[in-house]
């Protein structure tokens, strides 16, 4: 038996971005974002959701690009204060003591304390409703050393990403592994 809860985004959990972005007068913004996640795989494309109402919103549309940084969990506090004002009246790179970095591929920043970051170029905006759907298209991936495992990927439990719970409005950590994708059916013989 299940209930009807309404028509809500109950998608758990979201990923945490750190939307890194300049202003018109060239200053390094970043917002926290959860709405967007992986869209495409060739070419490797990634989408975020806006309101119009954010300061990110004009500068990602005046600069045609943007970076998406992913934080750990131990930054989960300053990931909070990223998301809770607005850098049309703060430097939320001053605010946190955090280095702003330009990008090399496209023409956005990000900090340089976050262990994974993708540059993007805007290739498609889809205006939706409240939100604006943006896709970029990734032209580099920057991980720190620490979050490699052997073969040069990103061991998730090393980058310790923060997800979000949007309706319930809390962060949560990433746990273990549950197994190895394409492998589990076949175990139990699906």
């Amino acid at each position: 038996m299940k209930t009807s809860i309404g028509a809500k985004t109950y998608v758990f959990p979201t990923p945490v971005m750190l939307v890194g972005t300049y202003d018109r007068k060239g200053r390094p913004n970043l917002m926290a974002a959860a709405w967007g996640g992986v869209c495409c795989s060739k070419p490797p494309c990634v989408c975020i959701a806006l309101r119009r109402a954010t300061y990110t919103y004009g500068s990602l549309v005046e600069r045609k690009a943007f970076t998406l940084g992913f934080a750990s969990r131990e930054q989960v506090a300053d990931v909070d204060t990223i998301g809770t004002c607005s850098g049309r009246s703060e430097d939320k790179f001053e605010l946190l003591g955090w280095t702003p970095r330009k990008a090399e591929h496209v023409d956005a920043p990000y900090a340089d304390e976050v262990p994974l970051v993708l540059e993007c170029e805007l290739v498609h905006t889809l205006e939706l409703g409240l939100h604006t759907l943006f896709v970029g298209e990734v032209k580099d991936a920057l991980a720190e050393d620490g979050i490699l495992d052997a073969d040069g990927q990103i061991d998730v439990l090393a980058l310790k990403p923060i997800a979000y719970a949007p309706i319930v409005r809390s962060y949560h950590a990433v746990g273990g592994s549950l197994g190895s994708s394409f492998t589990l059916g076949k175990q139990r013989g699906g």
